[in-house]
């Protein structure tokens, strides 16, 4: 089923503001759970909607909180986010953080007290289109055993990273796990394996079935050893460039998840010497990579992001792809 995008972005920013949102947090709110199943990442979009309006219910998130600035230190700025709505707080941040960037060439934003961002591209996309470079991270609950473990003691810990380049940056957004739970939940629904084994089964063997990995809760590392110990060290910076919680403090619930910790890195790249020439040069190693010979030729090499803007470009024309029973949840919302 599709829905037109300003239908299903008003429908949303209906339900926020019969929530408690005031008109204008609803509004951008409700534009950035919209985008994100435009690009193609329902899973926390439309998907994730009904459980976040269940949580702003159920006090974990409050609508009215904005987030605060706890201290500032030239470039570096710590916030608390005051368990507000964690999109509104993020987008916040990044924007904190790229005006700290157009002042000192490098902003720092460290973000306590928030809930789940979301969808963490729609920040690198955020500072990409104002001319900036982005690193951005997050913990979350624990919901990854560390490699050679069975219980969960990390987070999936999502990654950004962007690289502007006119209206085509580069942006990555990655869980430290092979596949996020969200995107485990969609195949499973849709009745899809993954594409690569992404985690194991209750006997312990790895497995593509994403409803045996979500049953066993043992979902692969990105680059197994090395993803558990890149998801360590996001939690440790994040909590110590916050001044929040470490993920082994955060409740072990997705629908009582609180009190993340995140870090928004903004680097103003026109500011270098070399800059007048830097979209060029950027893209002209997009132009190597993507003249790689593929080993599927049906199956070409693609730069991260790529895929983002054809996604959109196709669902702004034809209408967002919805699971038709979440659609008619939210609209009876």
């Amino acid at each position: 089923m599709r829905v037109p995008f300003e239908d299903l972005r008003a429908e949303l920013e209906r339900v926020l503001a019969a929530v408690g949102f005031a008109t204008d947090r609803a509004a951008v709110a409700a534009r950035l759970f919209a985008e994100a199943s435009l690009d193609g990442v329902g899973s926390h979009g439309l998907n994730r909607f009904p459980r976040f309006i269940r949580q702003v219910r159920a006090g974990i998130v409050d609508p009215a909180a904005k987030p605060a600035l706890v201290e500032s230190c030239r470039a570096w700025e710590r916030w608390d986010g005051r368990r507000g709505a964690g999109n509104l707080n993020a987008w916040t941040c990044t924007d904190r953080a790229i005006a700290l960037a157009r002042l000192h060439a490098v902003g720092c934003v460290g973000l306590a007290n928030t809930n789940h961002w979301m969808r963490g591209g729609a920040y690198g996309w955020q500072a990409a289109s104002a001319g900036c470079a982005l690193l951005a991270w997050t913990n979350t609950m624990p919901n990854m055993a560390p490699w050679g473990a069975r219980e969960p003691r990390l987070g999936n810990n999502p990654l950004v990273v962007a690289v502007p380049r006119g209206a085509a940056p580069v942006v990555i957004d990655m869980a430290m796990s092979q596949f996020s739970y969200g995107r485990l939940e969609g195949l499973s629904g849709a009745g899809l394996p993954t594409p690569v084994p992404g985690g194991w089964d209750e006997r312990g063997q790895l497995t593509t079935d994403p409803t045996a990995i979500l049953r066993s809760g043992r979902v692969l590392p990105t680059g197994y050893w090395k993803g558990s110990a890149l998801a360590l060290v996001l939690d440790l910076l994040a909590m110590t460039v916050s001044g929040g919680r470490a993920t082994r403090e955060i409740p072990p619930d997705p629908e009582r998840e609180t009190g993340l910790s995140q870090v928004f890195l903004a680097i103003d790249v026109g500011r270098s010497a070399g800059s007048a020439d830097l979209a060029d040069r950027v893209t002209a190693v997009i132009d190597d990579l993507l003249a790689t010979p593929p080993v599927d030729a049906g199956a070409p090499v693609r730069y991260p992001g790529e895929q983002v803007l054809r996604t959109r470009h196709e669902n702004l024309e034809c209408g967002v792809p919805v699971d038709e029973a979440i659609w008619r949840e939210v609209c009876a919302l």
